[in-house]
């Protein structure tokens, strides 16, 4: 999935124009704000250079593609949470044994669901235009 299609622009779009680390110090090269600010929008409304095909396509939620970016959005989440949930120490509120792994894994699925379907991360919906307009 192309980062542009989610609004932003690629990181070469603004890097300067002189190449040494120096005129960046010096402030020779810069680009101006108005022009990056230019071009930020015209990603994000879809009107520049960096526009896609697919931004115009409409989002079927009951079809069967759609269902399938969903999962793929609820497993990001989830490995998202668990890495989270690695970072923290045990309080010992919940048992180390099999039971309580299972019962902490099955918590976070549902974490994940939730928060895929009310966060409104909007994953889903890019990953189903841009695969849809290859069908």
């Amino acid at each position: 999935m192309e980062i542009t299609g989610l609004g932003t622009a690629y990181l070469d779009d603004f890097k300067m124009s002189a190449g040494s680390p120096s005129a960046a110090i010096t402030g020779q090269g810069k680009q101006d704000f108005s022009e990056i600010l230019a071009k930020a929008n015209a990603a994000r409304e879809g009107t520049g250079t960096s526009a896609r095909i697919y931004k115009n396509v409409e989002v079927d939620k009951t079809d069967k593609l759609y269902e399938q970016c969903l999962e793929l959005e609820t497993f990001l989440v989830k490995n998202l949470l668990t890495g989270m949930r690695n970072t923290i120490q045990k309080s010992g509120l919940i048992d180390e044994g099999f039971a309580g792994k299972m019962y902490e894994d099955m918590l976070y699925d549902e974490y994940a669901k939730d928060l895929t379907k009310h966060g409104g991360f909007g994953l889903a919906e890019q990953a189903y235009r841009q695969l849809k307009q290859y069908e």
